[in-house]
């Protein structure tokens, strides 16, 4: 069972949003979504039965004209937003998913893994590090890695705690959705290769993130970050042209009630256009995809608090919505 949000819908930035939704007992279709919770069938609309969410992302460029003049439309058939269920907006090909690129969640853990020999204040210690960062953007590399299209769940849907997990976190994290196929781009290009924004959480189990057996190796993403669920995405993709500046959006995510991580995207190190042609430079992006662009300071590492049965997460992103998922514990076998 999922929880639902109270009002959704008007949260998102621009005249429509896209979303794939589902009647009771229905296969999902892609929707176009007003502000005021009303949704329009894009199957309908465009006179094809199997038309998906991805197809739409293929042509991006001759469809946004259409979407605009549809959510425009006083005569177009509207209905309800409630009688549906949220799916995830978009079955991605790939996930482009990113760490250490919020400037004050890396000067924390940078703060926070002092050596023995250390003996520096603090002050001194984050002044260090904050060079460090300044450095970074200016001279290195975003770090990227691949996710699985498998980890992803819907917006409200509950998010299963596999049994072996014994720390599982969150990572409230901005996610472009790509509009046009992309290889080798520049950052100045990047922005043109974005159909839209949408929210993820991408959830990690702390425990096995590095190898115990080899520790020399680093990090094990597919073990930490890709169980079935773990990275809940939605409601919507809100078209870039509806979103004035993906470098200064405010996230917020709170677990039960109590804010957790609240930081803009401002403070990320790798901007999200670096992010995308950075991915590009090896990979070639195709429409649909996600690029992640990491997450800020406030997981459940830095509280000391991570989930268990039946927490329930609220994550929102200026402009985007608003996410609620429900942590259930996997049953026994």
């Amino acid at each position: 069972m999922s929880v639902k949000p109270e009002a959704a819908s008007a949260l998102f930035a621009g005249p429509f949003a896209l979303a794939t939704l589902s009647a009771p007992g229905g296969p999902p279709f892609p929707a176009l979504v007003t502000p005021d919770a009303r949704v329009t069938d894009l199957r309908s609309a465009s006179g094809d039965a199997g038309l998906a969410m991805r197809g739409l992302l293929d042509d991006w460029e001759a469809v946004v004209p259409r979407l605009t003049a549809l959510a425009d439309d006083g005569a177009a058939e509207r209905k309800p937003l409630a009688e549906f269920r949220v799916h995830a907006p978009v079955e991605p090909r790939q996930v482009f998913q990113s760490g250490a690129n919020y400037r004050r969640h890396v000067i924390d853990l940078h703060v926070a893994h002092r050596a023995p020999d250390d003996d520096r204040c603090e002050d001194e210690r984050r002044a260090e590090a904050a060079e460090i960062m300044d450095r970074r953007a200016a001279e290195d590399l975003p770090y990227v890695f691949i996710g699985l299209p498998s980890a992803i769940t819907g917006p409200y849907d509950d998010v299963v705690l596999p049994a072996w997990a014994e720390k599982p976190d969150w990572e409230l994290e901005l996610a472009a959705v790509i509009g046009r196929p992309a290889h080798r781009i520049s950052v100045e290009e990047a922005p043109a290769y974005v159909a839209g924004y949408t929210i993820a959480n991408d959830l990690t189990d702390r425990a096995t993130v590095f190898r115990r057996d080899m520790p020399q190796i680093g990090t094990d993403w597919l073990r930490s970050k890709n169980a079935p669920g773990f990275t809940p995405l939605g409601p919507w993709i809100v078209p870039a042209a509806s979103i004035a500046d993906p470098d200064d959006l405010r996230l917020t995510l709170k677990l039960n009630g109590e804010t957790m991580q609240d930081e803009s995207t401002k403070d990320m190190i790798f901007g999200l256009a670096r992010m995308v042609s950075y991915a590009s430079q090896t990979a070639r992006l195709l429409p649909g995809d996600l690029v992640l662009t990491g997450s800020p300071a406030g997981n459940g590492m830095h509280w000391g608090r991570l989930l268990r049965d039946g927490d329930v997460m609220d994550g929102s992103i200026t402009g985007l919505g608003a996410q609620r998922t429900r942590c259930v514990a996997e049953a026994a076998q």
